[in-house]
């Protein structure tokens, strides 16, 4: 994809991650489907620091530098505490900001690439495309957190699903 396809994807992707969260009660936001699982505030947050850090924050620093090194994106902090529409605003601002970089992206700048600490070299073409990947990982994990949630109030319609 172009940059610009790109930059329409991520786009798409923050469109739906917010129709879905944007109603959404903190009863649901901050229920973990099971021991060890993100509820949906730790999926957003991740999001809003994988892009900062991994993904628009990497463009810029190959952008910046010639094959600069590339550090591993730290673990979330926990985030079931937090405000969903403050996450929320933040996850708007930081992908507003994230879609101009993308579409103003050259071809030349694709080829571009850095090295991280653990997987080798990174190029800005392949983390457009891990993002589009990424985005939608998590838009599946949202949703089956909504599904799980509301399951053991479906009573027999269950069957429908089995």
């Amino acid at each position: 994809m172009t940059p610009r396809e790109v930059a329409s994807r991520i786009d798409a992707a923050a469109t739906a991650i917010e129709a879905e969260l944007g109603t959404m009660p903190d009863v649901l936001a901050s229920w973990h489907p099971a021991e060890g699982e993100w509820c949906v505030k730790e999926v957003l947050a991740h999001l809003v620091q994988s892009e900062r850090l991994g993904f628009a924050g990497r463009v810029r620093e190959i952008l910046a530098a010639d094959e600069p090194p590339l550090k591993a994106t730290p673990e979330v902090p926990p985030a079931c505490g937090e405000n969903l529409e403050q996450l929320l605003a933040r996850f708007r601002e930081q992908r507003a900001t994230s879609v101009e970089l993308v579409a103003g992206l050259k071809p030349a700048d694709l080829e571009r690439g850095g090295i991280h600490e653990r997987v080798g070299r990174l190029t800005i073409n392949d983390l457009l495309h891990e993002w589009v990947h990424h985005d939608r990982a998590h838009q599946k994990q949202i949703l089956s957190n909504v599904q799980a949630f509301v399951w053991p109030e479906m009573g027999g319609a269950q069957a429908f699903s089995q």
